[in-house]
């Protein structure tokens, strides 16, 4: 009889330009980096959801698949600082949180209503490896974003919907789960993760 192996959980501050992921699927991602690159995973590790490869900040990852499914789960809050293009303004916030309409797999989707505000100043995160813009181009805004639920690259489709397209986003909370003063690449191995 098989023995209970001991799942292992580790936090991480996924850096921009890196995939969700351990392996490639294609040979388009050859020249790509994975998590895989970050530390030595082990062999049954899986992200618990996704950040794509432009987005960076708090990537939960676990060899306990069970963990995966209650954490996927739309009771966990994801909170999102992105930084936008120009200055946001309330009404767009405002409609933020009443939910906008993306498009998603071909089809036009209403976004639940959730948390939004503007921050007041920048945040205190690390330099991207991959400069931003400069002043030159017009001022940006930042915005704290919180959802419930996580479809593909739906902070940037909110956010351009109302007229404000995501220039950096970083996942800065997963329920419980901060990113605090972790630093571009960090990897904590955690005995479980405190959610809920």
């Amino acid at each position: 009889m098989a023995t209970n192996k001991t799942h292992r959980y580790f936090i991480i501050y996924k850096p921009y330009g890196v995939l969700s992921q351990f392996i490639s699927n294609s040979s388009k991602q050859q020249s790509k980096k994975f998590l895989g690159s970050l530390f030595d995973f082990p062999e049954n590790a899986m992200a618990i959801g996704r950040l794509d490869e432009k987005s960076e900040g708090l990537l939960l990852i676990t060899t306990n698949g069970k963990t995966s499914a209650s954490v996927n789960s739309q009771n966990v809050e994801k909170e999102y600082y992105a930084q936008v293009d120009g200055n946001i303004s309330a009404e767009a916030v405002n409609k933020l949180i009443q939910g906008v309409q993306i498009g998603f797999d071909g089809k036009k989707y209403q976004t639940k209503p959730c948390k939004a505000f503007k921050l007041n100043e920048t945040p205190d995160l690390p330099k991207r490896s991959k400069k931003i813009r400069d002043a030159r181009h017009g001022p940006t805004s930042w915005v704290s974003i919180t959802l419930n639920e996580g479809k593909f690259r739906q902070v940037r489709k909110m956010t351009s919907a109302v007229g404000f397209p995501t220039l950096r986003l970083v996942r800065v909370r997963v329920g419980g789960i901060e990113l605090g003063k972790m630093q571009v690449g960090d990897v904590v191995e955690v005995d479980g993760f405190e959610v809920f």
